[in-house]
């Protein structure tokens, strides 16, 4: 065993038991965060605005917070954007995350100094709880490879913005950043074809032991891999022991991605987002994810069927119960409060506590961590069928993760009244708004991730003989707009007009 690694294998044992100290005190620790986050919020327009000097309780602060969503706090990050200091937070953020919106278009996400070293040690103690529970650090020793976006930042109003992922490299720690792959000037490189290309040409002959990214990145990277050796993954890099995932979910790839290796080794989940590291798995022999109640977050829970109620039920972390799906509010040393991030977890274990993401609260598509809406959806086809004089009767769309030929896609089954004379340019044209309203699918496209979204029209009234089959026809239901699976998409396939269906 190296130094290195024998330094790892001792900070992972001190990792271990400062993580006891709040992983057996999970209320009190979430109290004291709850207090602290109060004390700072009072020194902003926030506090102000909701008179944090006066919350002494957690009943107070639900009785002065309401829960909002980016829409909702827009306002105020709209103050710090025109330049406002202690608004949300006291200062400025450090950084904004770019992230995409709904209505709102592009969202800026405040990163203070307070909030960033928990990005940073969320990632770190996944990593470390995996070395105290295997013992394995040797992979420490060898090269490891970040797939993530470009560490160059742009700036609003003087605020360095950009990807979190990108954010993230600048403050990856000194011990692992010399071991880190790709190099700087790769990762910067935009176009994903290219910068795939260099990132196998500087990893194919390194001794690569931990590999962490997006599974379907990591796919693509793993196929590039194969494609130019001519040698599986693990057979190409045989001291690979670790992959790290998170941002999707990751079922859909793990069989092709460990066919794609061809030898054991451990994946690690995690649960980071641009509002702060959330949770991460901490242990290979039980399920969940270890929610993190020491970072700097004060996490509310809404039961999912209650999240658009006007006064929905709002619980702390000594309230919850098991099994119970709910939507995940944050307060944040970022200055998020009551923030709805949209996502929705439910709890397997109270001792500790550990969670699984089970979804999002609306329909989305976010097969490829894009994150596309019925908004987005609907607002391309609406103003395309527009453009062509054409009229839509029902539609849903879904994500083909597998195609039998080419890259994944999005499948749109659409029931025209009128089909489109020149359908091909009509799924290019609504293809491209749907580009313009959602920058990570744009990105997925112009990186080769995707192929432009295919059509498969449905024959007259196929819509209505779905339903009718599936029990679902009349009352109140409803087709979703979007589903994250193929299950619907599979049970329309005798509906569709073969002959029409394009890509």
């Amino acid at each position: 065993m190296g130094l290195k690694a024998y330094a790892a294998k001792w900070l992972a044992k001190r990792a271990h038991k400062q993580s006891l100290q709040w992983i057996l005190n999970p209320v009190d620790t979430q109290r004291k965060v709850f207090q602290s986050l109060i004390s700072k919020g009072s020194e902003t327009r926030f506090g102000e605005d909701h008179d944090f000097s006066s919350i002494k309780s957690y009943e107070d602060f639900k009785a002065a917070v309401p829960v909002r969503d980016y829409e909702q706090l827009k306002p105020y990050i709209k103050k710090i954007l025109d330049g406002e200091e202690n608004v949300l937070w006291p200062g400025k953020p450090l950084y904004f995350a770019k992230t995409s919106g709904t209505t709102s278009g592009i969202k800026y996400i405040p990163i203070s100094k307070e909030s960033m070293p928990y990005h940073i040690a969320g990632a770190r103690n996944a990593l470390l709880a995996y070395m105290y529970e295997s013992g394995n650090a040797k992979f420490i020793e060898g090269r490891m490879i970040f797939l993530s976006g470009s560490p160059v930042l742009e700036e609003k109003s003087g605020i360095p913005t950009g990807r979190l992922s990108g954010i993230v490299n600048h403050h990856i720690p000194s011990y692992l950043k010399k071991n880190q792959l790709p190099s700087y000037a790769t990762n910067c490189i935009e176009d994903w074809e290219d910068k795939l290309d260099k990132i196998v040409a500087e990893t194919i002959n390194q001794d690569m032991t931990l590999i962490s990214g997006i599974p379907p990145w990591m796919q693509m990277y793993f196929d590039r891999l194969t494609e130019k050796s001519g040698k599986p993954v693990g057979q190409l890099f045989p001291n690979l022991s670790v992959i790290v995932h998170g941002g999707v979910n990751f079922e859909p790839y793990k069989a092709k991605l460990f066919q794609s290796i061809k030898k054991p080794v451990a994946s690690i989940e995690t649960f980071p987002a641009s509002e702060g590291f959330i949770a991460y798995q901490n242990s290979q022999k039980e399920e969940g994810l270890l929610l993190l109640l020491d970072a700097g977050i004060f996490y509310e829970f809404i039961p999912a069927g209650e999240i658009f109620a006007e006064n929905p039920t709002r619980l702390d972390i000594s309230e919850v119960e098991l099994g119970v799906n709910y939507a995940l509010i944050m307060n944040t040393n970022a200055g998020l409060w009551g923030y709805n991030i949209g996502d929705t977890v439910k709890f397997v274990s109270k001792n500790p506590y550990k969670i699984v993401v089970t979804g999002r609260i609306k329909h989305f598509i976010s097969a490829f961590g894009e994150h596309v809406i019925a908004e987005e959806v609907e607002q391309s086809l609406a103003e395309t069928a527009k453009e062509f004089n054409v009229k839509v009767v029902e539609f849903t769309v879904a994500p083909q993760v597998n195609p039998a030929d080419g890259l994944p896609y999005h499948e749109w089954f659409i029931e025209f009244e009128n089909i489109p004379n020149a359908l091909e340019k009509f799924r290019l044209t609504m293809d491209e708004k749907l580009q313009k309203r959602n920058i990570y699918y744009r990105d997925l496209i112009e990186g080769k991730i995707l192929e432009p979204l295919h059509i498969s029209p449905i024959e007259k009234d196929g819509f209505i003989q779905y339903m009718k089959s599936a029990g679902k026809l009349g009352g109140q239901n409803k087709l979703p707009r979007l589903s994250n699976d193929r299950a619907i998409a599979d049970k329309l396939q005798p509906y569709i007009k073969e002959y029409l269906a394009v890509k």
